[in-house]
C-alpha cells in the first residue's frame, strides 16, 4: 500500500522496486486501464540505439517474417 501525499507523490514499495528495477531517478509511464492505473518503468529510447543498424548485412536477403519462421522451425 502507499498513501499520497500533499504532493501528490507517493512511495513505492520497495518489492515493486526491485521488481521493477527502479533507482533513484528512474523514469516511470502511468497509463489508466479498467477504471485504475498501471505504472511502467520507462525505458529510455538510448537503450535501444546501440542496436540499430546491428542486423543490416546480416539477414542473407531474408525477410523480417521469413526470419521469424526460420527462427519458429515453421517451414513454409
Amino acid at each position: 500500500m502507499a498513501r499520497v501525499t500533499s504532493k501528490g507523490q507517493i512511495t513505492v514499495p520497495k518489492d515493486v522496486r526491485e521488481a521493477l528495477g527502479l533507482r533513484s531517478g528512474s523514469e516511470v509511464d502511468f497509463r489508466l486501464e479498467q477504471g485504475g492505473a498501471v505504472m511502467r518503468r520507462r525505458i529510455p529510447p538510448e537503450v535501444f540505439d546501440k542496436w540499430e543498424g546491428y542486423l543490416r548485412g546480416k539477414t542473407n536477403g531474408l525477410t523480417t517474417d521469413e526470419i521469424l519462421l526460420d527462427l519458429r522451425g515453421e517451414v513454409q
